[in-house]
């Protein structure tokens, strides 16, 4: 629906550099799109989703208290509730849990991309893998561990050099400036993947991912979490 992206797109506020305060919440950019546009919904919600799990996770590992969640209700935070069906698949029973749920998360992400035409989430699926994936080895290597058991949905990566982002994220004084690294990687990869005046669903969700990872910042920095685990 561009004609209601045009308008929506110059409703929502410019966004700052990572690290500002966010103009708004994501539960409030999806209440801008409401229940017209089902396909951009579900598109918006899936990426919000991303932070939700790594909130519920961190919240499994006592990391955490207090998760500002988008898409998952507290309910499914607190264990009270299930998470969505999906979600639990077990692909592998060898595979922990952590590493299922992201597996079977990047797959729903990348069906949902190619079914909806959106090639932001696609590529963004595909980064998010490869940048895991290249964690996982960097952590492996470092503990002298064999990295194949713990490699998330390797089919899903994309033809992406990451050394220096990985080099970057190892010399990091502490986790939280690790996630900065991470973070920033993924701030210039939007701009290397974002569409301009294009009004089509890619470009709300290049924005809505900008939108993700101020808040996620907003939300470290007000209530002085740790860097959460696996970011």
């Amino acid at each position: 629906m561009a004609g209601r992206n045009y308008y929506l797109l110059s409703f929502l506020p410019g966004l700052d550099d990572l690290g500002s305060a966010p103009p708004m919440s994501p539960s409030e950019m999806l209440g801008c799109v409401g229940e017209s546009d089902q396909t951009l919904k579900e598109l918006l919600e899936i990426l919000f989703l991303s932070d939700d799990i790594m909130q519920y996770q961190a919240v499994q590992a006592g990391e955490i208290e207090e998760p500002v969640t988008t898409v998952l209700t507290s309910m499914q935070i607190n264990g009270q509730e299930p998470l969505p069906e999906w979600l639990l698949v077990e692909s592998h029973e060898s595979r922990s849990t952590y590493d299922r749920g992201w597996e079977n998360f990047f797959y729903f992400a990348d069906r949902l991309a190619r079914r909806s035409g959106s090639v932001f989430l696609q590529r963004w699926v595909a980064f998010e893998v490869s940048l895991r994936n290249a964690l996982v080895e960097a952590r492996a290597k470092a503990l002298n561990l064999e990295a194949t058991e713990y490699v998330i949905a390797a089919d899903l990566t994309g033809d992406v050099d990451l050394t220096a982002i990985i080099n970057e994220w190892t010399a990091a004084a502490n986790p939280m400036q690790g996630l900065r690294v991470l973070d920033e990687a993924r701030w210039n990869w939007i701009a290397q993947n974002e569409r301009y005046f294009s009004f089509d669903n890619d470009e709300l969700l290049a924005w809505a991912t900008r939108l993700m990872l101020l808040q996620r910042w907003h939300r470290l920095g007000a209530k002085g979490q740790a860097a959460p685990a696996g970011a």
